[in-house]
């Protein structure tokens, strides 16, 4: 059987707030656990009003403390604002507190402008994103002896297990990297589906490099999924995404994750619609029946180890 994770964006429901959003975030992952699903993922965005969580190191900190088998991970750490190091130091943090449930996922997103400047002030040099995997690589397994710019350097504290190490992606660099690096590979089918994403993974299977992290590769495919008891509970629920999806990726900043009344009663014009149509391409909606023959048949396409289920859910 094929384990299922979940991503959870700590979204802000309408008429709640992020103090809610994060404990709805804490109960969910505290069932999860009970159900038996391998991981839990935290995202990290900044500048988004609907979503609660800026800091996923600290709300996984926050989860691990309160469940005892679930995997705990960052969907993702958006490396390229970060030092390695510090992102190191961090994670074997967590790792010593909880030995064995800790996943770092990595990503480069570039995010708004204003977020960009803001982490990054003062900075006038960018070390490449593969040479920050490569570092972080370095620091997870505490190796002195390859031709490395901090050679000597090491991460504390000193545990003899280490975080299990992913990068996510969408496209061709993404997936070179984690071969490369020998590392597992998430890619995000709810942002790009299509045969484009089998290929991309299929050719990290087949360039991949077995490292200390792992010695065969392993896929993990990341969906939108909307289900309800009913068909038209399943397409009501979408109604109530459609709009917060609209409106994330075009930057104009939803303040709350809508109700379903409030989706319904606003509507769209017909160029909306076009690119809701769109976006539904990247879902898989329907009653639980349904949701479970879609999601095999992906499984069977990317041949992959692993489902994760991205969540948005009414408060």
């Amino acid at each position: 059987m094929i384990p299922l994770s979940i991503l959870d964006y700590s979204p802000v429901d309408e008429g709640s707030n992020a103090h809610e959003a994060l404990w709805q975030t804490t109960e969910l992952a505290m069932y999860a656990d009970i159900l038996g699903y391998k991981r839990y993922w935290v995202s990290e965005h900044h500048f988004v009003d609907s979503v609660a969580n800026s800091s996923p190191e600290i709300l996984m900190t926050h989860i691990a403390s309160l469940t005892r088998g679930i995997r705990i991970r960052s969907g993702g750490v958006m490396l390229p604002h970060y030092s390695s190091y510090k992102v190191a130091e961090n994670f074997r943090m967590m790792e010593a507190l909880h030995p064995n449930r800790m996943d770092i996922g990595i990503g480069r997103s570039p995010s708004f402008r204003i977020v960009n400047q803001a982490l990054n002030e003062g900075k006038s040099k960018h070390p490449d994103y593969e040479q920050q995997v490569i570092d972080l690589k370095k620091y997870f397994t505490d190796n002195t002896e390859m031709d490395h710019r901090f050679q000597r350097l090491i991460a504390t504290p000193q545990i003899p297990t280490k975080p299990e190490m992913w990068i996510l992606g969408t496209g061709e660099r993404g997936a070179k990297v984690a071969a490369a690096q020998g590392t597992g590979y998430i890619f995000a089918h709810f942002a790009k589906p299509g045969k484009n994403g089998i290929q991309i993974v299929k050719s990290y299977v087949a360039n991949f490099q077995p490292s200390v992290f792992l010695q065969r590769p392993k896929t993990i495919i990341a969906l939108f999924k909307i289900v309800g008891e009913t068909e038209e509970k399943a397409e009501d629920l979408a109604k109530a995404f459609d709009p917060w999806l609209y409106f994330v990726e075009l930057n104009l900043q939803p303040p709350y994750y809508p109700s379903v009344e409030t989706a319904k009663s606003r509507g769209f014009t017909k160029d909306e619609e076009e690119k809701v149509r769109q976006n539904r391409k990247r879902m898989i909606i329907g009653t639980p029946t349904l949701v479970k023959e879609e999601i095999q048949s992906i499984i069977e396409a990317y041949e992959t180890d692993e489902i994760m289920i991205v969540l948005l859910y009414q408060g």
